[in-house]
Order: C-alpha cells, then structure tokens, then sequence
C-alpha cells in the first residue's frame, strides 16, 4: 500500500557547490505523502544542505551554485519563475535551537499568516488553536497566548515553532535535527507529535540519533561526503542494507 503513495517532492541529480568545493554530488530522490523519511550520516556528510535544497534556503548562502532540479508538485521549484516566499510557506522549516520571535506565544503562531496578510481575527485565533493543539501544546499555553514564546521551556518553545509553520498549512515539514538541543522526554514528546502529524503532512527529518531513526522513519537515506549511497525503507536500512558503508555506520563503526 505505502508504494502507491503519491510523490510530493522528487529532487534529480542535484548538485551543490559551495565555491569550487562539492557538497552534495548528484542526489536523486523522492519522497511521498504521509511519509516520514529520516536522512541520517555523519557531520558535514550533506544531510542538512540537501534538506535546505528542498525550499531554496541555501539561495541565502551567496558562494553556493545549485544544479539539478527539484519538482514540488510536479513544478521545478528551481525555475526562474518561482516565488520563494510561497515555496517556504507550502515547504515549511523547523531548525535545530527552537528559534520562537521575542513575541508572545500567540504573535509567534500567527506570524507567517500576518505576512501573508490575513488580518481576520477570528481566523487568527481559530489557526493558533489549531496548530498549538497539532503541535501538542494547545493545553499547556492556552491560558497564557499573550507571554512572550521566550518564557517557554526549550522542548516547549521547539513545538510553538512547529506550529508556527503549521498555521500557514504547508503540505511538506523540513526538520533540521529538532531533538538535538532537548531533553530526553521534550524529545520523545515531538517524536510521538510527528507520528501523528504525518498523516496530514510529508515530513523530512535530518536527524543525528540512529534510535530516532529507526523508530519514527518510513523511509532512510544515508549519506556520506555529499553522496546519497542508500535510500529505502527504514527497516531494510536498519536491518538488511545493501550497502557496505550503511551497514559500517548503522553498526557504529565510524560515524
């Protein structure tokens, strides 16, 4: 049944170059709705660049050169024509330090629905309920919308950024390692919100922790040095890869 989903995202034979030096070395890959695809691999093996790919962030860098392409819906989100702000609103980005605006919790939410010029205040409230509650922390602030986000706890101000991007209903999720600055237990709370996110959303997830990996993932990919060198389902990765290397870092022998 999961092969018959629909591709959201397909990227083909993308090249990244930071000056003359090769970052990410022709990566072809696709990824499905309702999906969570983990992409794992050691530091500075181009997990992150390649998730930054997906909605034009590395366009920020001004020594980068991108080739290959990048189909969202079945559109090149690379062609001139494209309008990046659009792109980031339909692909929406969570960083690895919970980055909440010095606004109240309510401000944060609505933040990207007031760039796009909703000023409707009950779609505002009906939006920050719903992506609070999504994000698994509607019960936790619902009392206090109008403290600042910077009052909150780490694992707390990581899901009010999680619902920021929900508010403005991206199709797909790109999560640049959100665990990593957190607790155990804020950790394991976001990992169970995104098993339930997923089926509305695709999620793409650059993770460090193998662990997180293996229990949240559908699909894996591994990299290593700007090669994509195995890309399957999470427990073949896991339990049966192809691939000598895959199997060398999954095992703990480098990494």
């Amino acid at each position: 049944m999961a092969d018959e989903r629909k591709e959201i995202i397909s990227a083909t034979d993308v090249h990244l170059f930071y000056g003359r030096n090769e970052a990410l070395k022709g990566i072809t890959m696709d990824f499905r709705e309702n999906e969570i695809t983990a992409l794992i691999g050691p530091s500075g093996c181009g997990k992150s660049t390649f998730l930054r790919t997906l909605n034009r962030m590395n366009d920020l860098i001004p020594s980068v050169t991108i080739t290959g392409t990048v189909m969202l819906h079945d559109k090149n989100i690379y062609a001139p024509s494209t309008d990046t702000v659009a792109l980031r609103k339909e692909v929406g980005m969570v960083f690895q330090q919970p980055n909440p605006f010095p606004f109240s919790i309510y401000d944060n939410v609505i933040y990207g629905l007031r760039l796009a010029g909703v000023r409707d205040r009950r779609i505002l409230d009906e939006a920050v309920e719903t992506s609070l509650r999504q994000a698994a922390i509607w019960d936790t602030v619902k009392d206090k919308l109008s403290e600042s986000a910077l009052s909150l706890s780490g694992g707390q101000q990581q899901r009010v950024c999680i619902a920021r991007v929900l508010a403005v209903k991206p199709d797909v999720i790109l999560l640049d390692e959100p665990t990593s600055a957190l607790d155990p237990i804020s950790s394991g709370q976001i990992e169970n919100m995104l098993l339930e996110l997923k089926d509305e959303y695709t999620i793409i997830l650059v993770t460090h922790n193998m662990q997180q990996a293996s229990r949240i993932s559908d699909r894996t990919a591994f990299f290593l040095q700007g090669d994509l060198i195995e890309y399957a389902d999470t427990r073949t990765i896991f339990l049966n890869p192809k691939e000598k290397e895959t199997e060398d870092y999954i095992s703990g022998r480098f990494g």
